[in-house]
């Protein structure tokens, strides 16, 4: 099975209202959840208004791979226990506990962080 509108390839600047133009672009609350923590990190640990490529394609065995490449190659994510009255650090475990699989590829010019969904878990 296919997801539709994929492959989606967006080249934007990391700010807030972005987040939800590009979670407008993909269908499924998996996906949409995946691309809203990736951008946020983006935002929220490398900076606003960073140029960012997003990619969600249709990978091997069904599943779905959502990619977030921004030009800082220093800054990785980091899988954290928020405290319980935390207002915010639970973005990644989100993603880790949907996300079959997740990581990062460093690059010369910066790094892409990407995680795959099982296939029908975009839906």
């Amino acid at each position: 099975m296919t997801l539709p509108g994929l492959p989606l390839r967006v080249e934007l600047l990391a700010l807030p209202k972005e987040v939800a133009e590009v979670r407008r672009m993909v269908e499924g609350d998996d996906v949409r959840l995946c691309v809203s923590e990736l951008l946020t990190n983006v935002i929220r640990h490398v900076g606003e208004g960073t140029p960012v490529t997003v990619r969600v394609v249709a990978a091997r065995g069904g599943r779905t791979r959502v990619a977030v490449t921004d030009p800082d190659p220093r800054v990785w994510p980091v899988l954290r226990d928020a405290a319980e009255d935390a207002e915010s650090g639970r973005g990644l475990a989100l993603l880790d506990a949907v996300a079959v699989r997740w990581g990062v590829d460093q690059g010369p010019y910066g790094k892409t962080v990407w995680c795959e969904l099982g296939a029908g878990r975009w839906s």
